[in-house]
């Protein structure tokens, strides 16, 4: 009888325990119920983001300090573009969560992107955070990149190169890395430095629907390397490379292509004269001919000196 006592009265002090430690660590009532509308939220998100944002904030209203839901109320925000309540809810996931590094990383992401939709200040508030991901994971390249954007646009241009330099270290697959560190380069006049960049980045970048703009615009960039010690020759092969992958969302690449070959010695008139045709046609009678207004008054001029007719 005793020993029978004795089991019922371990067994009472476990389970109180357990309800206790359950209790202790948030998984009681509320929080369960919290899980259940983060997983409303869930299978809403991909076709009804606004219904997905409140059910997050309601289960983030019965369970304040789970970080994980906090995460995804930010994810959530961040199909929204809202960039304001993404980085306020990312800064209360990492004061809980300060371990994980996406949180601080992605509240950085979310600072450069409301400076860049027009609060300039928030670069230098994108810093710390950006800062704080790399001590936390250091192989997070997009770290490193997006902290070179915040000190490029706070006039640290030293820095910026460093962390464009360690972004592409840390994953050189990243196609967008290459070009705001290649253009960067030129601005400073690295030109050998920026073609060394740029080479590696046109090789080791595979082409496709995701990385042709980003290859695109490397090639255009090392055109601008090859303009600079007028080697003609490297800027035609640079422009037919970016030909390739421009696709029809470029329509400047024939007049770039197309003026090259016009003062190549001898200039190639028959390739010249038809791609800056092309470039007339698509750009210089289209809704966008005010973007292209100087190169098709060159393109126009380049014809006529190349004997042909401008219609």
């Amino acid at each position: 009888m005793r020993k029978g006592v004795r089991f019922m009265e371990l067994r009472f002090v476990h389970v109180a325990l357990l309800a206790a430690t359950l209790l202790g660590t948030g998984c009681g009532r509320e929080h369960i119920e919290a899980i259940n509308l983060a997983n409303e939220g869930d299978r809403a998100v991909a076709v009804n983001v606004e219904g997905a944002i409140q059910k997050y904030e309601q289960a983030i209203q019965m369970d304040p300090t789970n970080h994980r839901i906090l995460w995804k109320l930010a994810k959530a925000y961040e199909k929204k573009e809202d960039w304001d309540k993404m980085a306020s809810t990312l800064s209360r996931a990492a004061q809980i969560a300060p371990d994980f590094a996406n949180y601080w990383f992605k509240r950085g992401y979310a600072l450069v992107q409301q400076a860049e939709a027009g609060n300039p200040d928030a670069y230098e508030e994108a810093k710390e955070p950006l800062k704080k991901c790399i001590e936390k994971d250091p192989n997070l390249a997009e770290c490193y990149h997006f902290l070179a954007e915040a000190y490029l646009w706070t006039n640290e241009e030293q820095a910026a190169l460093d962390n464009y330099t360690k972004a592409i270290e840390h994953d050189p697959t990243m196609a967008y890395f290459y070009p705001p560190l290649g253009e960067l380069m030129i601005t400073l006049k690295f030109y050998k430095e920026a073609e060394q960049v740029l080479k590696e980045g046109t090789r080791i970048v595979a082409p496709g629907e995701k990385n042709n703009n980003h290859l695109y615009a490397m090639y255009l960039l090392r055109f601008q390397v090859a303009q600079s010690r007028d080697d003609k020759t490297e800027m035609v092969a640079t422009m037919e490379k970016a030909q390739e992958v421009a696709g029809d969302s470029h329509p400047d690449i024939a007049f770039n292509l197309g003026s090259t070959y016009a003062v190549m010695d001898p200039p190639q008139k028959e390739k010249a004269v038809q791609l800056l045709k092309s470039f007339v046609k698509r750009a210089c009678r289209s809704a966008s001919a005010s973007k292209y207004k100087e190169q098709c008054e060159t393109a126009n001029s380049l014809i006529q000196k190349l004997g042909a007719s401008v219609n």
